[in-house]
């Protein structure tokens, strides 16, 4: 799965790559899809969510650049997979999850297999979680067409944030956001996505 879905796409953090080798995909997916687990394709993992495909997870990864220090806010836990590689890259994890029949699970399936800085909790992440901001990076699963203002004024100066931006029923556009030292805030578009939509707020 690394070598051909992830590396040959240039995705070429040595740490990202680790994660990706590390952390076990098919246990972030329901049993009757985990023969399919490491395909480069997003599957479906109930409530009409998805589990994105290997390839996003490692590329939105790596465009955050994560250090071992960072503390990083995810919007949507869904299965738990992008945040327990976040969380092998970088110092810790807080994750949102609307859905209380994912969220629930999820924090389970973390907390099992010994993803200690990992921290999830069931609410609606457009709000973030003001009590562990601010955060060095973001990073939203689901398609908005607006980027929630708690995220950034919870974003650190010099933090990143990742997002998928457009219609929800349609093609989006991942989109990296910073903000300088001084405040202030930038965007670039990075690659066409699709993502499901951002629910809540």
């Amino acid at each position: 799965m690394v070598r051909y879905q992830i590396e040959d796409r240039n995705v070429g953090d040595p740490k990202v790559l680790a994660a990706m080798r590390t952390v076990p995909r098919h246990r972030f997916v329901p049993e009757r899809f985990r023969d399919q687990a490491y395909k480069d394709r997003p599957l479906p993992i109930g409530l009409g969510q998805t589990i994105s495909q290997p390839y996003i997870v490692a590329f939105m990864t790596e465009l955050l650049q994560l250090g071992p220090e960072d503390s990083v806010f995810e919007l949507g836990t869904g299965s738990g997979y992008q945040a327990a590689v976040a969380s092998m890259v970088a110092g810790s994890v807080f994750t949102m999850e609307i859905y209380k029949d994912l969220a629930d699970p999820a924090r389970e399936r973390l907390e099992s297999l010994g993803y200690t800085n990992v921290h999830a909790s069931h609410g609606d992440g457009y709000h973030g979680w003001k009590e562990k901001a601010p955060f060095d990076a973001i990073i939203v699963t689901a398609a908005a067409d607006h980027i929630p203002p708690p995220l950034i004024e919870q974003l650190r100066p010099g933090g990143r944030l990742i997002i998928p931006l457009g219609s929800p029923f349609s093609v989006q556009q991942l989109v990296l956001v910073t903000k300088d030292l001084k405040g202030k805030v930038s965007e670039r578009p990075i690659i066409a996505v699709r993502f499901v939509p951002l629910l809540g707020h």
